[in-house]
Formats: C-alpha cells, sequence, structure tokens
C-alpha cells in the first residue's frame, strides 16, 4: 500500500512541478502547531521536490497553537497557517488577531472536507480526537473492562492514571474540555462550568500521577499506570515503535487489534478536533507570489498529499478522496467513537466546540490562577475554598 502511494505521490508531485515552475523563487514562511521535527523536515522536502521553497518552525522554536498564533501574529510575515484548532480558527476567522486576516481562497478540492470548513477561507487537512485508554493485562485491570459515563469518571475508577503537568498545550487543553463536558452550566460564573466540575478537575490533578513524560502513552506502555490519555494521531504508530523497540519488559501490543489494552467505553464518547487550512493575506506580497502561495495550499491539501502525510504520521485526513483510499475497510474504531464537540449545548445556540471556544480564555484563567496541574505533587497546592471564590477574579489574567 505505502509503495503504491509513493508512487501515487511522487507522480503528483512530477506534475506539480510543470503546474508550480517558478514557485522556489518565492519563500512561504508558515506557521502551524502540527510541528514536530519530523514534521516539518519532511513538509520541507516534500514541498521542495513539488516546486516549493518554505520556511516553518518545527516545535523546539515554535510549541503549541497559542505560541504559532501569537508568533504569527506578532510577525506579520506568515503566509500560511495550518493546524490549530477550531476554537483557534473561529477567532481567525473572526479578525481575533489585530495582524492576522486570512484571504479568500476556493480550492478545487473544497467540496471534499465535508463539514470541516470555513468556506471561502479556510479547510480540514486532519481529524484527532483525544482518547483515554487502558493496559486490561496483570500490569492494568487484570481483566476487568471499563465503562464511564464520562470522562470524569475516572477520578472513581480505583485506578491509577496519568494525569498532565501543565495547563497549556492544544492535546491538554483537549483533555480539559473533555473532562469538564458533563458540568457546562451557562449560568455559572464560574466559566460557564459548575463549581462541581472544577472540584472534580482538582481530585483529577490531586489523584492522578504526573511522571514527567510530555503524553500519557509513554507511561502506560511502561506499566507506570492503569489509565492515560493521549491523541488518536500517531496513536498506532507510537504503539507499533514501542513495542519493536526491544527496550520496554512490558509494551503495549496490537494495534488494530489490541491485545493488552483497551479504550474505555465512555457514553459521552469524545472531543474531536479537525486541524485547518487557511491562506493569510499579507503585506507587500505580489500577485504572483500569493498565486504561488495558493498553489502550495492547493497541493497541500490534495488527496495525494494528504494520503502521504497520513501515511507517514498516522492521521486521519479530512479530504473524502484520501480516507476511501486509506480506509477502504472503513476507518479504525478510534476514529468511530461519538462526537461531543458537535452536540449542541443546552440553553445556548453553540456547539460544545464553540462553547469552549467562548470560555477557554476563562478555563486557562481559572486554572491558573488557582495552581492546576502542579508537576511537583510533594509541592502541590492546597485545594481551594470552593465555597468562599471570587470567580468574576479568577476568570481574568492575574496581575
Amino acid at each position: 500500500m505505502k509503495k503504491f502511494l509513493a508512487v501515487l505521490l511522487t507522480v503528483a508531485m512530477l506534475l506539480s512541478l510543470v503546474s508550480f515552475a517558478g514557485a522556489e523563487d518565492y519563500t512561504i514562511r508558515i506557521y502551524s502547531n502540527s510541528n514536530s521535527p519530523e514534521r516539518a523536515e519532511w513538509l520541507i522536502n516534500a514541498a521542495k521536490e513539488a516546486g516549493f521553497t518554505i520556511s516553518i518552525d518545527d516545535n523546539s522554536v515554535i510549541s503549541g497553537d497559542t505560541k504559532a498564533v501569537q508568533a504569527a501574529n506578532e510577525n506579520k510575515d506568515g503566509d500560511i497557517i495550518f493546524g490549530l484548532n477550531e476554537v483557534r480558527w473561529g477567532q481567525l476567522i473572526n479578525g481575533t488577531y489585530e495582524n492576522l486576516k486570512i484571504a479568500d481562497w476556493t480550492p478545487t478540492w473544497a467540496d471534499k472536507t465535508g463539514a470541516y470548513k470555513y468556506d471561502g477561507k479556510a479547510y480540514g487537512l486532519v481529524i484527532q480526537n483525544v482518547l483515554m485508554l487502558y493496559r486490561n493485562d496483570d500490569l492494568g485491570t487484570k481483566g476487568e473492562a471499563l465503562h464511564f459515563a464520562h470522562w470524569a469518571d475516572v477520578v472513581d475508577s480505583g485506578y491509577q492514571w496519568y494525569r498532565q503537568g501543565k495547563v497549556g498545550g492544544t492535546t491538554n487543553a483537549n483533555i480539559n474540555s473533555a473532562m469538564l463536558y458533563p458540568f457546562v452550566d451557562p449560568e455559572s460564573p464560574a466559566g460557564g462550568i459548575s463549581v462541581d466540575g472544577w472540584k472534580t478537575l482538582w481530585n483529577y490533578c490531586a489523584n492522578g500521577n504526573f511522571t514527567g513524560d510530555s503524553y500519557g502513552l509513554e507511561p502506560l506502555i511502561r506499566g507506570d499506570v492503569q489509565v492515560s490519555t493521549f491523541y488518536s494521531s500517531s496513536l498506532y504508530g507510537n504503539i507499533d515503535a514501542a513495542a519493536n523497540a526491544g527496550t520496554y519488559d512490558n509494551p503495549l501490543k496490537g494495534t488494530l487489534n489490541p491485545e493488552n489494552w483497551a479504550l474505555v467505553d465512555i457514553d459521552d464518547g469524545t472531543y474531536y478536533i479537525a486541524e485547518y487550512l487557511g491562506v493569510l493575506e499579507k503585506e507587500g506580497r505580489t500577485e504572483e507570489q500569493t498565486k504561488i502561495v495558493k498553489d502550495f495550499a492547493e497541493w497541500f491539501g490534495s488527496a495525494a498529499t494528504q494520503i502521504a502525510w497520513s501515511e507517514e504520521f498516522d492521521s486521519v485526513p479530512c479530504n473524502e478522496e484520501a480516507v476511501a483510499e486509506l480506509y477502504p475497510e472503513g476507518l479504525p474504531a478510534i476514529y468511530q467513537i461519538k462526537n461531543f464537540a458537535l452536540e449542541k449545548v443546552a440553553g445556548t445556540d453553540m456547539s460544545y466546540a464553540e462553547y469552549v471556544g467562548a470560555h477557554s480564555t476563562e478555563w486557562t484563567n481559572i486554572m491558573t490562577n488557582l495552581g492546576f496541574y502542579w508537576a511537583d505533587n510533594a509541592n502541590a497546592p492546597t485545594e481551594p475554598d470552593w465555597d468562599n471564590l471570587q470567580w468574576a477574579t479568577l476568570t481574568q489574567k492575574a496581575e
């Protein structure tokens, strides 16, 4: 399959060289949070083969969606922005950032991304979600199947779970969104979340195990915890790599057919995000240069390129032609979970993803001001006096 896809991409790139001749004369400046060193290197090389010259920082320079957007806004030199999520894209489209304006652009594959689009502006590249996993072997639940009504039920599971060690980061924010989902209260002064929700999230921090790892898969692979969280993109690849590395005594085994692990069955489902691609307006860029930028965006979001990207980085594309080619027998189980990001929030006209976007800054401020996600349990802060908190202050950024 990969050989066929490699041939397909090579043909597409050769055709691109004809269409995009001269594109290498302009360096396309890209901002993204989907920028691991491997992704940045792959994209630079693949773009070069297709006739484009690009500049993109890896995550040793820019880490996370907040920093990617802030850097683009401050530097004012961007041509392309991709990645992020619906929350951040809603802000970009609505002009939240002074120096960032999304240009009008409609690629030839615009009708292939389903619901994942902002018509005439930005279009979905990949979709992913956050997952709760558990070991069901002797290092885990010893065969017991885990079923929760809500993500937050992990705090009463009786098992040891991994929790993240900082407030910031896209994956961390999505885990928090999943945890807080059952506690939505549009009337609550605590950022639209009930106080019980914040108590539960505190419990998740206080009794969870921060192992020092950036993400939760590694401690689950080692057997340090029984339950953990991770994102769908790269899950299978990371499990395979750990199983083949020979450096773990009892790694997770099996991907499409798990042997010693499973997904927690959660009634609510999970929180999905889509990463999008858009063209930035840029002062001083000529019409010819703008065409080169849009040609790159056309190429990057195309089925052929997204097939290659998804094969390389274990992600699921939004492009329906790419999905049909990659998964002729249907999507893997991790992408068949119910998506509560698109569920309507009672008492509002917003989906939960939109609700998250409306309150995400307040949530970050609450968690930061109260000291959530401490890295050292030996120096954990005192639990707040929940009955006597000034939420009007806590939802604001600390001085």
